[in-house]
């Protein structure tokens, strides 16, 4: 049986077409919007003077396992599985491997996301320099993050198993194409399709929060020479005065010739 729908609806090309490109264009152009008018704003904004032990584990949590999970879906969504069968990886072994990578990816990033909000709700200082755009973000990236963990656990860890690549991958690589498949996500389980939209919603607020300085990590650093540091020459100490300080000399008396 095909998993792709016949024909998509009016409603299935308002989410699955019209939204998602919205959602780019939004992010293309609040993108440059931003960089063009708050480019002192363009940061992560850290607030790690005001603490530093949630954030000293939580950050990198997050980091490492978001730059997996994100790792994970252009494999899984942008290359299509005939060039990972040509590759000699069959669908089995892409799948066990998706599922046990995808997990501890997931685990890590949602372990380290809950210490950040933990730390952003229960530190008083921290809750303070919340902003309107933090208020967006944070809710945002954690329906994302906990719809995609429970649609890979109901339905390919403790579930019969979903084969998303050829539905999902489908829309997905068709809305880059500028070939929308609408048909291809309309007929993929609840869970595929909330994560989905949530993901187009977090596009969209992408340029508006913190978020930008993803784009402004210093990987120039990398590649940067050494940074030198000479030891400077020891400066002889200025010799001490002994005995009481001289006092201001009285001016000279010259004789007027007579």
């Amino acid at each position: 049986m095909n998993p792709i729908a016949s024909a998509p609806g009016g409603a299935d090309l308002l989410l699955w077409v019209a939204l998602p490109y919205i959602c780019l264009a939004v992010f293309v152009v609040g993108h440059v919007w931003r960089y063009r008018q708050d480019q002192f704003g363009w940061t992560s904004r850290t607030t790690q003077l005001l603490e530093h032990r949630w954030l000293r584990w939580g950050s990198p949590l997050f980091h490492l396992g978001a730059f997996a999970v994100i790792a994970g879906h252009v494999l899984g969504l942008a290359v299509p599985a005939s060039w990972t069968e040509a590759a000699g990886i069959s669908e089995h072994v892409y799948h066990t491997g998706a599922v046990a990578l995808g997990s501890v990816a997931g685990i890590t990033m949602v372990t380290g996301l809950g210490m950040l909000c933990a730390r952003r709700l229960l530190a008083r200082r921290i809750r303070r320099t919340t902003d309107r755009s933090d208020k967006l973000l944070f809710p945002l990236l954690c329906a994302t993050v906990l719809l995609g963990i429970t649609t890979t656990a109901a339905h390919n860890v403790f579930g019969g198993g979903y084969d998303y690549r050829s539905t999902v991958s489908v829309w997905f690589r068709g809305i880059f194409l500028l070939q929308p498949q609408p048909e291809a996500i309309a007929g993929a389980p609840l869970l595929f399709r909330l994560h989905a939209l949530s993901a187009c919603l977090l596009f969209a607020a992408w340029p508006f929060t913190r978020l930008v300085h993803v784009w402004s990590a210093p990987i120039g650093y990398l590649a940067r020479p050494y940074l030198v540091y000479r030891r400077r020459a020891a400066v002889p100490a200025p010799a001490v005065h002994e005995g009481p300080l001289p006092g201001p000399r009285a001016p000279r008396r010259t004789r007027r010739a007579a």
